[in-house]
């Protein structure tokens, strides 16, 4: 497999809109930019990708004249960032929207700050808000607007003063699939109008949208190009097997894996499929379809299908020498897989309320031991009312909820026992070091003293902490925080599991490494839900729910729901997602 060239970042063109050379950022002995050198062309559309931690925000913060770099230079239209900021706009992670003003007094705030004339404002604010739909709601409280439409507006505050270059810190992070489409439409929109915009994301697929792109990890560049250049750069091929009986061929194929005369290089499991990367696929299709023929598995197919920019990241990784960690098995005691495919807890025509408002509207759904199960919408679709009265946090207004053997009875302290819940806002305490906050966790679900160690050490491990277990989490990076919250929602080791975006932040591969643990609970009998907005990620679960305006709209294992969307099995989850929400749904957005 080729190795993606990583030198210097240029597209050779005459006009540069930002032009790095020899850029270092320390911060104490810590080097979080090392030898960055990158020209970035006027118009383009340039993407740096990668993790949390790979020093994204920091080189953004250097152009935007917000930090000094350690060494090297920075230029915006061969100026000091400093010198050049009125012709930049910069988007930050967490734009500081004044949620108790409304649109209209935000952007009159935002062009105030910029010194942009009474005229110019009228003119400018009619235009953007008509662009991205916002003109009818010009009067609504900032607080009240959905996520996509306050991020929309933090773009429209950003071209009140007209920049010739944007730099946008993760614009889309925390919004649902369609609020993210059409917020790439806007930037798509901004650069045909001949705007250069750099935008930092840890999303590889946004990735591929970009114009070029930098792989970053570490605060290095580990490729940069034309996203389909890295790809064709590979010179591999992705392999899709899919069969009826995944399980059993998953485990043939890891098996196969280890075998020196097996031509495939990477191999990723999903929740109907599995992935292989290689450099000779005729080959490895030969050798996959001899294999499973010869385990009895009659019914299966395997397809072609290009890489993707997440390959790329990887392999340049494991070109530079990265070996991944290996994760120990998780102390499972007396758990069995043989409850597989037993109900864990059944929804039945579920419904609430909230006054005159309805959130959800007849849902029924049942998730079983063993199985990983996705529950996806829009923001405002009602997957968190769901998962609240699933839980029994919350009663619901009409239906009812089963609740299998394995789990006890909903609301009882025997249920709160084998339920397991990881939340994206709040699961850690960040003034306790980790190894306080397991304990805590360990005490709250009475953990039996003989387990609680070894689970505890289980989680250092899994997270690399076992140097900093005494480290106050507040201090730790947010990546970092999702595995160990992970971990203290499993200590117990659940027979049901909550999820809510569970792999925010992650980088690829500690993402890869969640997933096989995710898998592995599942394996042993654990029912686990899980809400995201990161497609790639439901494409891990064995079936997935899709909720539109507080109804369940469509069900079934991935490949189905493209299917019934009119996609072929190798088109994105996201477009699928899109197609269903915009045939289903009655409210525009």
């Amino acid at each position: 497999m080729a190795e993606p060239t990583a030198s210097s970042v240029s597209n050779d063109c005459a006009v540069a809109a930002v032009r790095l050379s020899c850029l270092c950022k320390n911060f104490g002995s810590l080097s979080a930019l090392a030898d960055l050198d990158v020209q970035i062309g006027a118009g383009e559309l340039f993407g740096f990708v990668g993790p949390d931690g790979a020093g994204k925000t920091t080189l953004l913060r250097i152009l935007a004249g917000v930090k000094h770099s350690t060494s090297g230079e920075a230029r915006i239209f061969d100026e000091d960032p400093r010198q050049a900021r009125l012709r930049v706009g910069y988007l930050t992670q967490h734009f500081s929207l004044y949620s108790e003003l409304s649109i209209d007094e935000n952007l009159k705030y935002y062009a105030g700050v910029r010194n942009v004339s009474r005229a110019n404002f009228e003119q400018r604010r009619e235009a953007l808000l008509q662009r991205v739909g916002l003109s009818e709601f010009r009067n609504r409280i900032a607080g009240h607007l959905s996520g996509g439409m306050r991020q929309k507006l933090a773009l429209c505050c950003v071209l009140m003063s007209d920049p010739d270059l944007l730099l946008l810190d993760e614009p889309t992070t925390g919004l649902d699939p369609l609020s993210r489409g059409e917020v790439w439409q806007l930037i798509r929109e901004l650069v045909t109008d001949g705007k250069t915009v750099v935008i930092a994301t840890p999303h590889f697929d946004e990735g591929q949208r970009c114009s070029r792109v930098a792989l970053m990890q570490g605060g290095r560049i580990l490729a940069a190009g034309p996203p389909s250049e890295l790809i064709k750069q590979l010179g591999s091929t992705r392999l899709e097997i899919r069969c009826d009986k995944l399980q059993a061929a998953t485990r043939l194929l890891l098996k196969a894996q280890e075998r020196p005369d097996i031509a495939f290089n990477e191999m990723n499991v999903y929740g109907d499929r599995v992935d292989l990367i290689s450099v000779d696929p005729a080959v490895v299709q030969s050798d996959v379809q001899t294999m499973l023929s010869q385990a009895g598995m009659s019914s299966y197919t395997v397809s072609f299908a290009e890489p993707t920019l997440e390959n790329v990241f990887i392999a340049s990784l494991r070109a530079r020498g990265f070996v991944e960690p290996e994760c120990p098995p998780f102390p499972f005691a007396g758990a069995s897989a043989q409850i597989a495919g037993e109900i864990a807890i059944e929804a039945r025509q579920l419904g609430k309320r909230f006054g005159h408002f309805t959130a959800v509207d007849k849902v029924s759904i049942d998730i079983r031991h063993g199985e990983i199960f996705g529950l996806l919408g829009a923001n405002g679709a009602g997957k968190t009312t769901t998962i609240q009265m699933l839980t029994g946090l919350i009663k619901p207004t009409t239906g009812e909820i089963l609740v299998g053997e394995q789990c006890g009875k909903l609301g009882t302290s025997e249920f709160r026992r084998r339920l397991g819940y990881m939340s994206q806002k709040f699961t850690l305490y960040d003034d306790l070091t980790v190894a306080e906050n397991l304990a805590f966790y360990a005490a709250a679900y009475s953990l039996d003293a003989s387990l609680r160690q070894q689970r505890v050490e289980w989680v250092l491990s899994m997270c690399e902490l076992s140097k900093l277990q005494h480290t106050v989490v507040g201090s730790l990076p947010w990546g970092l925080k999702q595995r160990i919250a992970f971990g203290a929602s499993v200590l117990h080791q659940p027979s049901l599991l909550f999820l809510d975006e569970p792999t925010a932040g992650l980088d690829p591969v500690a993402r890869r490494q969640l997933w096989r643990i995710i898998r592995d609970f599942a394996a042993h009998g654990c029912a686990v839900v899980v809400t995201t907005h990161f497609l790639d990620d439901a494409e891990y679960c064995h079936r997935l729910g899709l909720m539109i305006e507080g109804q369940l709209a469509a069900q079934g294992a991935p490949g189905e729901i493209k299917t019934a969307a009119g996609h072929q099995f190798s088109a994105s989850l996201e477009e699928a997602f899109i197609s269903i929400v915009l045939q289903t749904r009655t409210v525009p957005v």
